[in-house]
């Protein structure tokens, strides 16, 4: 990686040799030991792989290298659009992002198809119905009355009543009556169970 045009200056010479080289001056340069040519220092783990990659990428023609990138960059979208694992070089950045999307996902109505058992209601039923529930962020919708309820909040003027100074994603109406059999062939109807529409309040 050197080369050996560099000089370098010649190590301490003993005390007998400077007094020969002070008696002879003339045959000073020939007496004098060889320079010791110092080895070359190993390079960073990173270097050496952006030399390879350096390297490998100038053996490329300039159509090869495009149709590299625009295949990564297919591989890339295919894996960020199917919420799969990202490639090794964008898993960061694409983490980042996920969370960010998950994190601002507007109000929405979502379905689950559930046992009423599972409801929580304390009926027992192997029957299933569709439940339909609001999930998501409303940060869009955040109002005068939730920033002046937040600033309120902050300076203490409120204390101790439990207020939300954001809107919060919940149901505008509900569905139709869910009518069902329990495990003892007892017939039960439940009103305002599934979410029919949702909003910011």
């Amino acid at each position: 990686m050197f080369n050996g045009s560099r000089k370098y200056s010649p190590l301490p010479s003993s005390p007998s040799s400077s007094r020969e080289s002070s008696s002879s001056s003339s045959s000073s340069s020939s007496s004098l030991p060889a320079a010791r040519r110092r080895s070359p220092r190993a390079l960073p783990r990173h270097s050496s792989l952006l030399s390879q990659y350096s390297s490998l990428l100038e053996s490329y023609t300039e159509g090869e290298i495009r149709q590299l990138i625009s295949a990564l960059v297919e591989r890339y979208s295919q894996a960020m659009n199917s919420g799969g694992h990202e490639l090794p070089l964008f898993t960061r950045a694409g983490s980042r992002r996920k969370r960010a999307r998950a994190r601002h996902k507007p109000c929405a109505l979502k379905e689950l198809e559930v046992s009423i058992s599972e409801l929580g209601l304390g009926y027992e039923s192997d029957e299933t119905v569709l439940f339909r529930y609001c999930s998501g962020t409303c940060e869009a919708a955040v109002r005068s009355y939730d920033l002046s309820l937040k600033s309120m909040r902050s300076k203490k003027r409120i204390k101790k009543e439990k207020v939300r100074a954001r809107p919060c994603c919940r149901p505008l109406a509900y569905d139709d009556d869910v009518s069902f059999l329990d495990a003892y062939n007892r017939y039960y109807t439940v009103n305002e169970l599934s979410a029919k529409e949702c909003g910011c309040v």
